[in-house]
């Protein structure tokens, strides 16, 4: 089979810095099914703009369904691209005008007669589900169905190729499946399709051909493959998708260094606590012994001045018995009362005398 679209060693150089697409030599063949994955920036959008011919290459040859289009003069580009049909992500429907309109226009454009424009356009209209929305305006429709106008607009001449550019970038996904799988049924009738997706889960529903930009380059290009094939060749197509891969292990590593980082003190308390668990009988004693001979010793010093306390605070003088002139009047007669008188003491005497005599010891 033929090919409808090939590149020969295509440059695309915006300034001396940037490369949208550096030495790209890719061939797509007439009927065939290629979904154009890539990072943003990787250079898919110059991809196609090259292929619309709204771009020229700096460098190399691209040949568009037989036609050299690094050579076209501009007066012919609109009849290059009546051979193709584009669906935008932000689908660009004219507002004015009916969803049968939108669709017509395509056909006027090129000339189509009225008759041929009466015709086609109802067709494709229900081809896409849209039968009863021909009155309606854009804004009337939801985002899938303005998306199905938007493809009707693009088949409705008949195209050999059909570029579509995030297609499904602004509907749900539900309707993203049905507008890949029409794109599908469209493609076995023999129409070349080129699909710009991030949608991973599109892509591996679909066994088509996957080509991979990276910085300008060609880095995987498949015709069919299995789930871990395309695993692998998606994993650059964005941002997050090219950092999950490569830190899905580093993260898992760096998480046990961190569990281990953290558990080093907690395994080192215990040791430090076991030369005092495993200290011997002997060593506790002489311990226990040094700390309880340290009070005794201690002991008679500091009651020493507990002893000392009450002589210094209570002096001799406040001991000593006090003089009569202190003492109230009724104790002083008192203590007149208690006088022995001179009688008394011989008696006293007399009786001790006695009392020795007879043999008593005092």
């Amino acid at each position: 089979m033929e090919n409808i679209i090939e590149f020969k060693n295509v440059s695309k150089f915006y300034d001396s810095e940037t490369h949208a697409l550096n030495n790209v030599s890719i061939a797509i063949k007439k009927g065939e099914f290629a979904f154009i994955v890539g990072a943003s920036g990787a250079g898919k959008s110059t991809f196609l703009k090259l292929i619309m011919h709204e771009e020229t290459p700096s460098e190399g040859t691209i040949i568009v369904n037989g036609t050299d289009v690094t050579k076209l003069k501009r007066k012919k580009i609109p009849y290059l691209r009546r051979n193709m049909g584009i669906v935008f992500q932000d689908f660009r429907l004219i507002e004015k005008m009916t969803v049968y309109d939108n669709v017509a226009f395509a056909m006027r454009a090129i000339g189509a007669t009225p008759a041929a424009v009466k015709n086609r356009v109802p067709y494709i209209l229900g081809l896409v589900g849209l039968s009863h929305k021909l009155k309606n305006r854009p804004s009337e429709l939801s985002g899938g169905e303005q998306q199905r106008v938007s493809l009707a607009r693009a088949l409705v001449n008949n195209p050999a190729i059909i570029i579509a550019d995030e297609p499904t970038g602004n509907i749900d996904p539900e309707m993203s499946y049905e507008i890949i799988e029409l794109l599908a049924k469209i493609n076995k009738q023999g129409t070349t399709i080129l699909i710009v997706t991030h949608e991973h889960d599109l892509v591996r529903q679909f066994n088509k051909r996957v080509i991979e930009i990276e910085k300008g380059r060609v880095v995987n290009d498949t015709q069919s493959y299995d789930s871990e094939d395309l695993d692998f060749i998606l994993e650059s197509d964005s941002d997050e998708e090219q950092e999950t891969p490569a830190d899905s292990d580093s993260e898992i590593i760096e998480a046990d260094e961190a569990v281990t980082a953290e558990e080093v003190p907690e395994e080192d308390i215990p040791e430090d606590e076991i030369p005092e668990e495993e200290v011997s009988e002997e060593d506790i004693t002489e311990e226990n012994t040094f700390e309880e001979d340290t009070p005794e010793e201690d002991t008679p010093e500091e009651d020493t001045p507990e002893e000392d306390i009450p002589e210094k605070d209570v002096p001799e003088e406040e001991i000593a018995e006090p003089s009569t002139d202190d003492i109230p009047d009724d104790m002083s007669d008192n203590k007149k009362a208690s006088k022995i008188s001179d009688s008394d003491i011989d008696e006293i005497l007399a009786e001790f005398r006695e009392f020795t005599e007879k043999g008593g010891e005092v």
